[in-house]
């Protein structure tokens, strides 16, 4: 160990992870509870703070306020039930590229604390989630092996794909891209997927052979070709680019990795990532894809948007009105809309025991629609198009991130420039995500049943069963209609959950995803707690737990559950299941703030780059800097998660442990 000086690291934000690794230092943008000495400014301008506020549809005629489901009690009386998931967190994250730096830290030593309390969250709830760090911006990726600016892991070139709809930069990237990633699997339960960039055949594998060596079995899977359906459109080949000439690719592909020894793991392609625009999954399949590929891949994958708002973000075609697009999303009709394409490719990945990943969607491309997007409704609409998917058997989902300039975002950092005083937001759908954790749980046995046709629904007040280890465990019910507190007609509901064949408990647990309505932005509730509204958000559920206990009449085997206008309900048939307790997670992390003027450090860059930061050059050959992490030869060990140690900040002096 040595001690460093120079260089004003300015303010710097530590982080004690309760019960972590010591070996990682975690720094956070924002300080918990800390007092602003001016008002803060408002932020408009971006896409993630947009403030529109769109109108409810009118409460459609008939409704029927007082619906009946029966629920067998166990799963084996229930026909059409879907596969069991077994693979953490039914949500994960698919984040773009290009702004890995801003959701995740700026490098392997500076990591974003609501990151990690976000991720928390859903840990407890599931045990585990998918991450993807890919996109667009993966097709156009290099490793680089000096130093980046501000010793950041990754940046943009200064370029563009004129012809792209999507207008993504290239993208330079150090190795510390992925100790960063391994560091947070230290913390929290996170499994990654990386993409091999393909925009050409000269195939840079550095982020498999990286990835490899350093995440270990920390890498579920690596991407073989984003949407290549579009690679005609986007000038990444030559048209007319058809599905046997992404065979031939892949095939290309599986040979090079083949012949690389730095590549010891051969089977974790997941592909072909189509967006279904062009040609869609069976287009694939009919070239014999996955007889040919099976024993090279983890999984098999598509990618779809339920629409797009390209033409209001990059100009050309229709500009879409986010007031004429919002019932689209107010309807159980739209998940299974979007479901139905897929059914056969579900169909055959259980054949070939692969999973079927929805490596990609969200509620728009191009970034959303605004007052959509970020809406209520869209926190139903994605938890009703989570629980149809799982019932249509999708193994996972991934909701894409951008940056600021996007409106469907999950949870989005502060803009730079207020990042001193201003802390994170929240989307809606992140509690999308919280939910379905909680109603799949962690018994990896969860078979979801879609009742909304059986029971003769609505199409706005649909219900799904959750059966675990064979048993009814949950029930989810949705009320998408929003009669504005009343004053346009009544649409509160009372759901009738009737249990034939007797077993009806003397009283159910129920929780609630609430707001005031479809078009609410803030004051969204789970089960009493929210994470808070615009810049208020450090990853940590705030207010009291609310579970309400419903009596049950066990003579007429039937329980009435109120959900109001509109709402989601989450009906627990055990009393003790572990997620009635449930509210923040049982682990999370804390900021604390230092001033420049005690607690700081002057590093020389020079230094900084040598230690960790060693340039990507040296720290390749170094492996890691944790004890035990490196091999006798200097080659990173796959199995143990290279620990970067930044050191900490203490009374001036900066120690940077392991620096070489």
């Amino acid at each position: 160990m040595r001690y460093l000086t120079a260089w004003n690291l300015g303010l710097s934000l530590v982080l004690w992870a309760f019960q972590a690794s010591a070996e990682v230092t975690i720094y956070g943008q924002i300080p918990l509870a800390q007092t602003l000495s001016a008002a803060a400014s408002t932020q408009t301008a971006l896409a993630a703070y947009d403030d529109t506020v769109l109108t409810p549809p009118p409460v459609p005629s008939g409704l029927n306020q007082f619906p009946r489901v029966e629920l067998q009690s166990q799963a084996n009386a229930v026909q059409g039930l879907s596969i069991p998931h077994t693979t953490g967190s039914f949500f994960g994250f698919s984040i773009e590229m290009s702004v890995i730096n801003q959701l995740l830290g700026k490098n392997s030593t500076f990591i974003q604390v609501p990151f990690l309390n976000l991720v928390a969250n859903i840990q407890d709830r599931a045990g585990y989630l998918f991450v993807r760090l890919g996109g667009n911006t993966q097709e156009d990726a290099a490793m680089v092996f000096e130093p980046l600016d501000n010793y950041r892991n990754m940046e943009k070139e200064n370029k563009f794909n004129q012809q792209a709809t999507t207008l993504t930069p290239a993208i330079l990237y150090t190795i510390d891209m992925f100790y960063a990633a391994a560091n947070i699997s230290q913390f929290v339960n996170v499994n990654w997927f990386l993409g091999i960039p393909f925009n050409t055949t000269d195939w840079r594998l550095d982020i498999a052979i990286h990835g490899q060596a350093i995440l270990g079995d920390k890498l579920a899977g690596l991407q073989a070709g984003n949407e290549p359906d579009f690679y005609s459109e986007n000038g990444r080949r030559t048209p007319p680019y058809q599905p046997q000439d992404y065979n031939n690719d892949l095939s290309n592909l599986i040979q090079t990795i083949e012949a690389n020894p730095q590549i010891p793991v051969k089977n974790k392609l997941i592909g072909p990532s189509v967006a279904s625009i062009t040609w869609g999954p069976d287009d694939v399949w009919n070239t014999g894809f996955i007889d040919t590929f099976k024993d090279h891949l983890f999984a098999l994958s598509a990618e779809h948007y339920p629409d797009n708002n390209c033409a209001a973000q990059f100009g050309g075609g229709t500009v879409r009105n986010p007031q004429d697009v919002f019932p689209n999303y107010l309807t159980h009709k739209s998940g299974q809309n979007l479901c139905n394409p897929y059914l056969h490719s579900t169909q055959l990945a259980q054949q070939a025991s692969k999973p079927f990943i929805m490596f990609e969607t969200n509620s728009a491309s191009c970034g959303g629609f605004a007052g959509v997007s970020d809406s209520y409704g869209a926190a139903l609409w994605a938890m009703d198009y989570g629980f149809q998917m799982a019932y249509s058997n999708f193994s996972n989902a991934l909701l894409h991130f951008g940056g600021q300039n996007v409106f469907y975002n999950a949870f989005t950092p502060p803009p730079t420039n207020q990042s001193t005083f201003h802390q994170w937001t929240a989307g809606a759908i992140y509690y999308s995500i919280l939910v379905l954790a909680e109603a799949f749980g962690q018994s990896n046995t969860s078979q979801i049943m879609d009742m909304t046709g059986i029971a003769q629904l609505s199409e706005f007040t649909p219900a799904y069963a959750i059966y675990e280890n064979g048993q009814l465990s949950k029930a989810a019910l949705f009320n998408y209609v929003d009669d504005v507190g009343g004053t346009t007609g009544k649409a509160d509901l009372n759901v009738t959950i009737a249990l034939p064949n007797g077993g009806t408990p003397q009283s159910v647990k129920v929780k609630y995803l609430e707001a005031q309505s479809v078009s609410s932005k803030f004051n969204i509730t789970w089960a009493g707690q929210t994470l808070g509204n615009r810049f208020e958000v450090d990853g940590r559920l705030k207010g009291d737990l609310k579970v309400i206990d419903v009596p049950c009449d066990p003579a007429n085997n039937a329980c009435t559950i109120p959900v109001p206008s509109p709402g989601f309900a989450l009906v627990f048939f055990d009393s003790n299941n572990q997620f009635l307790s449930l509210g923040q997670a049982t682990e999370s992390f804390s900021t604390s703030a230092y001033t420049k003027t005690q607690n700081t450090a002057r590093i020389d860059p020079t230094d900084l780059a040598k230690s960790n930061g060693s340039t990507g050059k040296d720290r390749a050959k170094m492996g890691s800097t944790s004890k035990g992490s490196v091999s006798g030869t200097g080659r990173v060990r796959g199995e143990v998660l290279g620990a970067v140690v930044f050191g900490a900040i203490f009374a001036g002096i900066l120690m940077v442990a392991g620096s070489r």
